[in-house]
């Protein structure tokens, strides 16, 4: 019987745990600390510090993403000679049915919500998994027209033969560098989704984006730019007042919000469906339908001619400002854990009017404001400095360029957060 290590007792380490008993494999857990729902799976665990010797007789090690790639764990399985593979490498092993991927530093959810959607409307059973929040493994087993896999850097870093038909890159930016350790591993990592790619393959990209541009260069399936704001030639795009794909087209004024990142992303996943076979009326009507999920350039409140957009969405500079460019006039609330990554350049967007500062990140972001910046510290005061300066035509737009956990359990919890004083200072204006 082989035997498998699963680092990591999460979301997608119990999935593969699980995959690996049905398909008559010992599988053992390691999490340092595993949840009850690790203690409740009935499959072997171990915890606390690690130890080399539970590498002892494993054929297989699949790595959870909470496992950086120079985590002790997984230096030692290498040094030991034992393969290491991700969940979705893992899981991919077990089914024939077409896999369409889509990664990036910024979008992915949003492109593969949306290309799920679309080939559902056209009929095809295309459930979204992988990275979204649904583990590969779950779904593997069961029959599917089509697998739409969102694929993370962390996941595709230990692929072999994980092979997309078609995959989608929206962008590329340095990110996750304290667990790639360079921008260069966590570029190659992303190479990783059209490794196994041939000439009869697709893989679509942002043609805006000079990061995928550079990434997609030396891909071997078919190259297909697409972008928010022209039509790139071969490509697909917006050309007189229109989302143009192939034989699709469809009117800006029926897509919300309309601005080129969103536009992008319905691009790239137009693009993937009708890839599938997806009929065009569907992919209209699915397009028309969508929307981007919570916390994303999402509109929270618009009064007195000034608009509040929830972006919590935005952990990474490239994200807030592509948020950032979207709009006219911003005050600009921003900050957060930094994660290494430089935030200043968001300080200097020309139509950011006022930078307000908050957690860690926040003193290096109005340093770099100068005259326009303010240290709020908390998201509280922000909101009430925001209020009191915003005139009508301004966005004041959360797009902090970092991650939550300074002071927030998540990015989900901060955008909830930043709704509700929104809300409340809308409704404290009514009645004075």
């Amino acid at each position: 019987m082989r035997r498998v290590l699963v680092l990591g007792a999460g979301v997608s380490g119990l999935a593969a745990g699980r995959l690996a008993a049905r398909q008559g494999m010992s599988a053992t857990l390691y999490d340092r600390e595993p949840s009850p729902e690790a203690f409740a799976s009935g499959l072997g665990l171990a915890s606390g510090p690690w130890d080399h010797l539970l590498l002892n007789g494993v054929d297989l090690v699949v790595a959870s993403p909470g496992f950086a790639e120079r985590s002790l764990p997984v230096v030692e399985s290498i040094e030991a000679g034992v393969p290491i593979w991700s969940e979705i490498e893992f899981a991919s092993s077990f089914t024939d049915t077409p896999m369409l991927a889509i990664t990036g530093t910024n979008g992915k959810t949003t492109v593969t919500e949306a290309t799920s959607m679309m080939l559902s409307k056209a009929g095809l059973d295309a459930p979204a998994t992988g990275n979204i929040g649904e583990p590969l493994s779950d779904h593997v087993e069961e029959p599917h027209d089509v697998l739409v896999v969102e694929t993370s850097s962390f996941q595709l870093r230990f692929v072999e033969k994980f092979h997309p038909i078609a995959a989608a890159v929206t962008n590329v930016a340095v990110d996750h560098l304290d667990w790639h350790g360079s921008a260069m591993a966590y570029a190659e990592a992303k190479k990783n989704i059209y490794k196994n790619q041939t000439a009869d393959d697709l893989i679509v990209y942002d043609a805006d984006d000079e990061g995928a541009s550079d990434l997609v260069s030396d891909a071997p399936s078919e190259r297909f730019p697409v972008s928010g704001r022209r039509l790139p030639e071969g490509g697909g795009g917006v050309d007189g007042g229109s989302l143009v794909v192939g034989g699709l087209k469809i009117d800006l004024t029926m897509l919300e919000p309309a601005d080129p990142v969103h536009l992008t992303n319905l691009a790239m996943a137009a693009t993937l469906a009708i890839w599938m076979g997806a009929d065009p009326d569907a992919v209209t009507e699915a397009a028309v339908a969508f929307r981007p999920g919570a916390h994303r350039r999402q509109l929270v409140l618009e009064a007195d001619g000034v608009r509040w957009v929830d972006d919590s969405k935005a952990t990474n500079p490239h994200a807030a400002l592509a948020s950032i460019r979207s709009h006219d006039s911003v005050i600009l609330i921003a900050g957060g854990l930094a994660k290494g990554t430089d935030v200043r350049p968001l300080a200097n967007e020309p139509n950011v009017s006022l930078v307000l500062g908050i957690g860690e990140a926040g003193p290096d972001l109005v340093e770099e404001a100068g005259d326009i910046g303010v240290l709020a510290e908390t998201l509280e005061n922000a909101v009430r400095i925001a209020g009191a300066r915003a005139v009508p035509g301004t966005t004041v737009l959360l797009a902090p360029g970092c991650a939550s956990f300074d002071q927030f359990q998540s990015y989900g919890d901060r955008g909830d957060r930043f709704q509700q004083l929104v809300k409340n200072l809308n409704m404290e204006e009514t009645v004075k």
